[in-house]
């Protein structure tokens, strides 16, 4: 008997300064290597998204967040059917110098620069929404 099995629940910060974002660019070694994405992950069992996304902001930066309004949440599902719930959240404010603990490299790119950069498959939509502007007003503390 197939067991069903939900999609996974992601936490993802937009991380916003002076018209920039900060992305990581995944290792030669992981799944997806090479492509970039908003930092964040997995959500556990008994903690809220925004709970997870500071824990994974200290984990992956070695930054203390401030989590702000949900932004957007959808689904996407990747080639080989792994499915991903994903919600994208304003960091308001974070204290610390972030430095990239899991990630190749870090960087702060203009936000109508984004669209060039290789992103995962589960956040282009929100790329293309983020980089036009329709978020603009949610980003700022």
């Amino acid at each position: 008997m197939t067991r069903y099995r939900g999609p996974l629940l992601v936490a993802a910060g937009v991380i916003h300064r002076e018209g920039q974002i900060l992305v990581g660019q995944r290792r030669k070694a992981d799944r997806h290597a090479f492509k970039w994405e908003f930092p964040g992950g997995k959500v556990e069992y008994g903690e809220s998204p925004q709970q997870a996304l500071v824990r994974e902001l200290r984990e992956e930066l070695q930054i203390t967040a401030t989590i702000g309004s949900e932004l957007a949440r959808y689904e996407h599902e990747y080639p080989g059917g792994s499915r991903v719930h994903l919600l994208f959240f304003a960091v308001l404010n974070f204290e610390g110098q972030p430095s990239a603990r899991v990630f190749e490299q870090i960087s702060w790119i203009d936000i109508r620069m984004l669209p060039r950069l290789d992103f995962l498959e589960g956040d282009l939509d929100f790329i293309r929404r983020l980089s036009r502007g329709d978020f603009s007003s949610r980003l700022e503390p």
